[in-house]
């Protein structure tokens, strides 16, 4: 059976949803294999055997400090020794940049945005902000694709496996530019957005106050978006913009708090399993893609949500 390689960069345990989701698929296409483009701990290709990886491929050297650039030259060169049947990563800002530069330095086709991977690696992706699906095939060289968090339920392997673990000396890593200093995120405990099986994003109408919005995603152990009008304004980090400029997410439950509805917001998550829209406007766009609308005052119907699911929950 040929492998299927998938691009994974995890720090540690434990192994993030979006890449258990990823593994899922490719066990479904082949013989899943991972490039890791930092050297792994044995607990963590511990993890990846359980999930039926077979192969481990990580750099012979620590990749320099250039954004993506190494990546990219380290999972080319990957492909290039490994030869698989197709390359699977996440659907985030940088894995989708890997992605393409990876297809440039093979002349491979790409795909974005794949909502499920056939065996015959023909690709369902959703498009036009989600009103459409459309089935795709890679007609150039190795199929690289990114995959949406969220599209599969992931999945053990039944038969756990003890991975091979390979070096990869990378030819070309850059650097086209170079990282010269980090500031850590402010940890909040929530999931992280693009992955997120439950989210509740507010807008212009929470007027610069979130904390409705920040505990109802606390008790539904979801994460917290926005839109870009919230951005802007400074009331949330740019992080957690959803919509055409911001973080496409396709979560299970997607709670809209006093956001019009926008076509820029539509696009960012039309795709979500249940919408719940919440605006004191009848007539906001925003009713017309939900399954369930409220309308009225987010101040008063966001907190009463969160006293009743508290109560159930007691």
């Amino acid at each position: 059976m040929a492998s299927v390689l998938v691009f994974i960069d995890v720090p540690g345990l434990p192994l993030p949803r979006a890449s258990r989701e990823l593994l899922t698929i490719a066990r479904g296409l082949g013989d899943p294999v991972v490039a890791s483009p930092r050297a792994l701990e044995d607990d963590v290709a511990e993890a990846l055997g359980n999930c039926g990886v077979a192969a481990v491929y990580e750099p012979e050297q620590a990749l320099p400090d250039v954004l993506v650039a190494a990546k990219a030259a380290f999972l080319a060169d990957t492909v290039r020794a490994s030869e698989p049947a197709a390359v699977l990563l996440g659907n985030s800002f940088e894995d989708r940049e890997v992605a393409a530069r990876t297809g440039v330095k093979l002349g491979s086709g790409v795909i974005t945005d794949a909502v499920a991977v056939a065996p015959d690696l023909s690709v369902t992706k959703s498009v036009l902000a989600g009103s459409y699906t459309s089935t795709c095939r890679v007609q150039n060289g190795i199929p690289i694709i990114t995959v949406k968090a969220n599209s599969v339920e992931p999945e053990s392997a039944p038969v756990p496996a003890v991975p091979q673990r390979h070096r990869i000396a990378v030819s070309d890593a850059g650097p086209a530019a170079r990282v010269t200093g980090r500031t850590e995120k402010r940890v909040s405990g929530r999931p992280e957005l693009s992955e997120a099986r439950v989210i509740v994003a507010g807008g212009r109408g929470m007027d610069g106050d979130f904390s409705p919005v920040e505990d109802l995603a606390d008790v539904l152990g979801g994460a917290v978006g926005a839109s870009r009008a919230a951005t802007d304004a400074g009331w949330i980090e740019h992080s957690a913009q959803v919509g055409q400029t911001g973080k496409t997410v396709s979560p299970q439950l997607y709670i809209s708090a006093g956001i019009s509805g926008a076509i820029q917001q539509k696009a960012g998550m039309q795709t979500a399993k249940v919408i719940v829209a919440v605006n004191k406007d009848p007539d906001a766009p925003v009713f017309e893609i939900a399954d369930f609308g409220i309308v009225g005052d987010v101040f008063s119907v966001l907190p009463q949500a969160t006293e009743e699911i508290k109560k159930r929950r007691s």
